[in-house]
């Protein structure tokens, strides 16, 4: 425990003599007991009370906010100012002003969030494709309801859902909205938690409601084949992959591409993209742009603008003469957001609890919750009806006789003597005889006392109708399929989103027009990396280096080549040649680890260029063991930049080779022993981090010191060297085999 420090001086409050206790103390807390008192809460509270949606679709503070508009009359009456409406929300919402506007500016038409928006909005509200279209401030806009709010708080007020009180208890709120549609799909809905998050994509009303009505007669209904696919707010193509689809409408989880949609203005030559995707802006699609042009990876484009206005969105781009556009699109849906994923993460509460559910669990769940709301909303219209039936019946003992009623009433002295004395004439209860006492003496005529029995018939049958539906879970329903056909016939739109195969695109998206000539790949043994070509090469040859580094590979190849960076971390990075600039000999050139970001340390061992991953390459280990590898064990469909297990890692790695035909590598030992190895003599292994074959027989403490390809000046007598089967331990390196190599004279000159 830390000692505590001196107790301060007793401070009064407010005029008495109160003290604070304990003001002042530190004491010492374990990270576990924090983490349970005060994170813990916290965490909990951020899931259930604020990030998360719950079935009926919605956030707490969009809860807060629509049923103030609701109660302040916004549903049928004129427009008011936006900051109207965030004042009263602070009586349900303890967040500032600000918090309140922004969910306000989401729900509202003008913002172009929503499918279906429930915010009518006058003024300038912002885009949800925009990032620096910024909306105008609470006291210039106006909102009021839109219609579809409506079935948000249909019947409301006859008990559907429960009442909760505010932060401060001066007044209820509801704790759901008693939805008549799946609002939960219809809109989308993004939020993050603590150590969770939610992302539910938007489908189109009429879809999400046929399949609801559809789940409701049968439970084992196959919602794919009513619920097509997502529909966003802002249009685009959704690329149809229906494995992925249904893994979102199974599980809950899964990626949904879309892409932008555009025109070809064939006078102004000019590309005019009208639709984007709902993860991406405006902005951030024409700065993507604009970097690929600068660096030279998109040439065809000569100018490109924002032109959107009061009519939507559009992003003019011209084009330079003889451009195909169609091509020049699918590069850009491969270079830039205009393709982009939807990441779908259906997490909603579920009866207070965080539950990540497919769309076909989730439309069974707000079934399930609609059930409940239609039969509390029956109960309570049962309830009331067997109050007033109960009235009624009450009133019916006294018009059987008039005349004794009004005796009684005339003959009580007493005001509060009446009611009691027609309990006592007629038999009734208290709650009857006060409804009696209350008829005005001009109903106590022949057609009043008719249209009063004939009032109570009627009741009692309603009141049989509601005990049966009740009962019978099928009428329940029935009453379901009905409020939900009306709204589709109210509410229901054509799709804003379009589908597209895969199958159809696969053709464009494998255009490749990366420009094919020769250029010299240069790389040191340090790491860096020159793209140069040949005409500059011609002009200076010279390679600036480092201090101490050289020149390990210099080789004339196609731009399209790739390169595989192999470290000394059995690991392999991969780069295309076309993503290099061209640079001059006279300059450093890119530093590779930085380039491709090696990991911590990691150093480049040795690189290999190809165009069409032929051949194999060879991995030299100090035990003596060789490795033969295909070159294409390191080909992949997908652009990886990383492959891990390039090469066995269980035996310290000497030398990398790619054999040529006819090409023999020299072993050399520690205990001076050299062999010749032909690599025709082992056979390759498609699995990139096998161990090898033993090649070099070592003794105790023994290792393969180097390798170095085999050369005309290598030995005088190179047989020696040679075998014909391995293993093998090699041969002392004699005198006469030195062949051309220098040696010292005992007085120290060259011999």
């Amino acid at each position: 425990m830390a000692k505590k420090p001196k107790q301060p001086a007793a401070k009064k409050t407010s005029g008495t003599d109160a003290y604070i206790k304990d003001a002042g103390v530190v004491v010492e807390q374990s990270i576990t007991d924090t983490l349970e008192v005060n994170y813990m809460p916290y965490a909990m509270s951020v899931i259930v009370s604020r990030a998360l949606p719950e079935i009926d679709g919605f956030k707490p503070a969009h809860r807060k906010l629509l049923y103030t508009m609701y109660k302040m009359g916004l549903l049928t009456g004129a427009r008011t100012k936006s900051a109207n409406v965030v004042g009263q929300t602070m009586r349900l919402n303890p967040h500032g002003d600000a918090a309140i506007y922004e969910t306000m500016v989401r729900l509202a038409r003008g913002n172009e969030a929503l499918l279906h928006p429930y915010v009518d909005s006058k003024g300038n509200f912002g885009k949800a494709y925009s990032r620096d279209m910024a909306y105008a401030a609470a006291r210039y806009t106006e909102v009021k309801l839109e219609k579809i709010a409506a079935e948000l708080f249909r019947d409301i007020d006859k008990n559907t859902v429960d009442m909760v009180p505010n932060y401060d208890n001066t007044m209820l709120e509801p704790s759901l909205f008693p939805t008549t549609f799946p609002a939960v799909l219809v809109n989308a809905n993004v939020g993050i938690a603590v150590s969770m998050a939610s992302a539910i994509c938007p489908f189109n009303l009429t879809e999400v409601c046929e399949t609801a009505i559809a789940l409701l007669r049968d439970p084992d209904h196959d919602v794919a084949e009513t619920l097509k696919g997502p529909d966003f707010p802002g249009g685009g193509t959704v690329i149809l992959d229906e494995a992925e689809l249904r893994k979102v409408y199974d599980t809950g989880r899964g990626s949904i591409r879309v892409r932008a949609r555009y025109s070809y203005d064939k006078t102004e030559n000019c590309l005019e993209i009208t639709e984007i995707p709902p993860t991406t802006t405006v902005e951030a699609i024409i700065d993507k742009i604009i970097e690929l042009i600068k660096l030279n990876k998109i040439k065809e484009i000569s100018d490109i603008r924002d032109e959107t206005d009061l009519n939507g969105l559009k992003i003019a781009i011209e084009l330079k003469r003889n451009t195909d556009p169609d091509r020049l699109m699918q590069k850009l849906y491969r270079m830039t957001p205009l393709e982009d994923p939807y990441s779908c993460n259906f997490n909603v509460l579920i009866d207070g609890a965080p539950r990540v559910l497919g769309a076909k669990d989730l439309l069974l769940e707000w079934i399930r919750f609609r059930q409940g709301c239609v039969s509390r909303r029956v109960a309570f219209d049962l309830q009331k009806q067997k109050d007033k039936l109960h009235l009624l019946q009450g009133l019916s003992k006294i018009l059987l006789d008039i005349d004794k009623a009004i005796k009684i009433v005339r003959e009580t002295e007493e005001e509060t003597e009446v009611v009691p004395n027609l309990m006592i004439g007629f038999g009734i209860d208290q709650v009857q005889a006060e409804f009696v006492a209350e008829i005005k003496l001009r109903h106590l005529n022949r057609e009043y006392i008719l249209g009063r029995l004939d009032e109570i018939r009627q009741l009692e049958m309603d009141i049989a109708g509601m005990e049966e539906i009740l009962k019978s879970p099928r009428k329940i329903n029935k009453i379901i399929v009905e409020e939900l056909r009306e709204v589709i016939k109210k509410y229901g739109q054509p799709r804003k989103s379009l589908f597209a195969y895969p199958s159809d695109l696969e053709s464009g998206e494998e255009e490749d027009d990366t420009p094919d000539y020769t250029v010299n790949a240069v790389v040191t043994a340090e790491g860096y990396f020159k793209k140069i070509t040949p005409q500059s090469l011609r002009v200076s040859s010279v390679q600036k280096l480092k201090e101490g580094d050289s020149v390990v590979l210099q080789q004339e190849v196609s731009n399209l080549s790739e390169l595989l960076f192999f470290t000394d971390k059995a690991q392999v990075y991969k780069a295309r040649l076309s993503e290099f600039a061209e640079t001059k000999a006279s300059l450093m050139g890119e530093f590779i680890p930085s380039r491709l970001g090696f990991d911590e340390g990691e150093k480049l061992v040795y690189t290999a260029v190809t165009a069409d991953f032929a051949g194999e390459i060879l991995f030299f280990f100090e035990n003596g063991k060789v490795s033969k590898v295909p070159l294409s064990a390191y080909a992949t469909k997908t652009n990886r930049r990383k492959l891990q297990s390039a090469y066995s890692d269980k035996s310290p790695l000497v030398a990398i080779f790619r054999p040529e035909e006819g090409s023999e590598y020299v072993l050399t030992s520690n205990q001076k022993r050299k062999l010749i190895f032909n690599p025709d003599m082992i056979a390759a292994k498609a699995t990139r981090d096998n161990q090898g074959v033993a090649v070099m027989t070592l003794k105790k403490n023994g290792r393969v010191e180097s390798v170095t390809p085999l050369t005309e000046t290598t030995f005088v007598n190179p047989h020696r060297y040679r075998t014909k089967t391995i293993p093998a331990a090699g041969a002392l390196l004699r005198q006469e085999d030195l062949g051309e190599q220098l040696s010292l004279t005992p007085e120290g000159g060259e011999e």
